[in-house]
């Protein structure tokens, strides 16, 4: 059971190390392709969140947010794979903070091509978090190991007559 455990979260966090891999050999001076991606989407996302939240965001340099993900999937993949509760909630603020920027298909007609790629990946983050939920939840809902105090053993005296 261990075993499969194990095996379990390593496929699992697999998604986040390569991604995290790939992206730091593509990252470059300027962020590469993926700050090319984000940029755009982060545009419209802190657009939104100012029109309609009436928040002021600060402006990021989209090649910070892009090495904040690295990081995030990065060490967070890796100790998700040895079993830390640390590692699973790395992951939750990467996904927490990735899903409504990258897959905004809120802002596409549900007739276009683009809407179904996006919902279709919004969906599949979502059930990656909703995963990393569930194994906080477990983790957290298993007693600790409670450790047993030994009883002394009680010594029989042999009386010799």
């Amino acid at each position: 059971m261990a075993f499969t455990s194990f095996l379990g979260r390593v496929l699992f966090a697999s998604i986040f190390i390569l991604s995290a891999y790939q992206e730091f050999n593509e990252f470059g001076v300027d962020g590469g392709p993926a700050a090319k991606a984000l940029k755009p989407k982060f545009g419209v996302f802190t657009s939104h969140v100012q029109s309609h939240a009436g928040i002021q965001v600060p402006e990021i340099e989209i090649k910070h947010l892009v090495s904040a993900a690295i990081f995030l999937k990065g060490i967070g993949g890796i100790l998700f794979i040895f079993g830390s509760s640390l590692g699973a909630y790395l992951l939750i603020i990467h996904q927490l903070i990735a899903i409504p920027i990258l897959y905004d298909f809120y802002n596409y007609d549900n007739e276009e091509k683009e809407f179904n790629q996006l919902f279709l990946k919004f969906t599949q983050n979502m059930a990656l978090y909703g995963a990393l939920l569930f194994f906080v939840g477990m983790k957290n809902s298993f007693p600790r190991r409670l450790h047993k105090k030994k009883v002394p053993k009680t010594k029989t005296v042999v009386k010799l007559l």
